[in-house]
């Protein structure tokens, strides 16, 4: 159907206006984020059988057997290595609570053990993810070492408490901003809030989340890879897996799907930072990083400053003509 817009093509859609402008009405349905292929023709037919022309999204989108066990495994992998905020117990502290410093040592103990066990179940999460543990040991260590702290900010940043400004760690530690801030976060904290906020319209669940987990951990675009097509051949299933249970929990809000894709965008800047962060913490703590942090971290470091080596470098100077001998 093609309709047009007698006016300005900026007529007023309400419940009164509606049916005086189709075209205007239906431009604004797709605004408000309809699919076009929710768009129903039969509008104007009064006989036939309901049950021929009754097509919603949730029919659209039907995850397949195969998909189905991947959601189910990664929703399993995804709970028992996280807990979900109304899971635990909160317990908070009055340490550095009232303004912002340089580094609470007494919070970075604590967070950096916290920190540490978070590794060990990010690793955990990993090797449960399909397909994962059938790629070669080095690119295994890789993907690991390239997502571990976008993973680690995602799952933070979906126990954020928004009314209290709050963050609550595996443990049950709740820390605010500034305490967030003073355990060693320093200049990262508020793009780690503002992500968080962020993530708060998608109203993700754990399914969801460690979906999303998944697709940070098995992208085939990170450098040193042994075998990217194999990792790309992975992230496939889990994208579609993502796509369809997204479409099928919110038929009516199909955008979620990209919107959440978007994420790992922001979760790699956020990242880069991080790495950034790293460089600066080791001289404001007395002693070394933990040793698994400092595995994953300044791995996360040397391979950023590689990246960028990568795209500032000038490109290598032509080849040298032939050499020809005089006539």
């Amino acid at each position: 159907m093609v309709y047009t817009c007698h006016r300005d093509r900026n007529c007023i859609i309400n419940k009164i206006t509606r049916n005086r402008c189709q075209y205007c009405r239906l431009q604004k349905c797709f605004a408000a984020g309809m699919s076009k292929e929710s768009v129903r023709n039969d509008r104007n037919k009064r006989s036939g059988p309901k049950e021929a022309v009754k097509m919603t999204i949730m029919e659209t989108y039907e995850l397949s057997a195969e998909l189905g066990l991947i959601v189910e495994k990664i929703c399993r992998a995804h709970r028992e290595t996280f807990p979900s905020l109304c899971q635990l117990g909160k317990y908070t502290t009055k340490s550095s609570a009232e303004q912002r410093i340089q580094l609470d040592l007494g919070l970075w103990d604590k967070f950096s053990e916290l920190a540490t066990k978070c590794i060990i179940k990010v690793v955990e999460f990993a090797k449960r993810v399909p397909g994962f543990t059938g790629l070669t040991i080095a690119d295994q260590i890789t993907l690991l070492k390239a997502a571990c702290l976008d993973i680690l900010i995602l799952r933070i940043c979906t126990r954020y408490t928004p009314d209290q400004d709050t963050m609550t760690f595996s443990d049950g530690l709740t820390l605010t901003r500034t305490q967030i801030h003073n355990a060693g976060f320093g200049p990262l904290t508020d793009q780690v809030f503002s992500f968080a906020g962020q993530l708060l319209p998608l109203e993700m669940d754990d399914t969801e989340s460690g979906l999303l987990s998944a697709i940070c951990l098995v992208s085939g675009d990170r450098q040193d890879l042994e075998e990217p097509s194999k990792v790309e051949v992975l992230q496939e299933p889990l994208l579609e897996a993502l796509k369809v249970y997204s479409r099928r929990r919110r038929p009516s809000m199909p955008l979620m799907f990209p919107k959440a894709l978007m994420k790992i965008t922001d979760l790699r800047t956020i990242s880069a930072k991080g790495a950034e962060r790293v460089v600066t913490l080791k001289m404001e703590i007395p002693g070394s990083l933990p040793p698994l942090i400092a595995e994953m971290l300044e791995d996360l470091q040397n391979l950023q400053m590689s990246q960028r080596r990568r795209r500032t470098s000038p490109p290598p100077p032509p080849p040298p003509p032939p050499h020809t001998a005089p006539l």
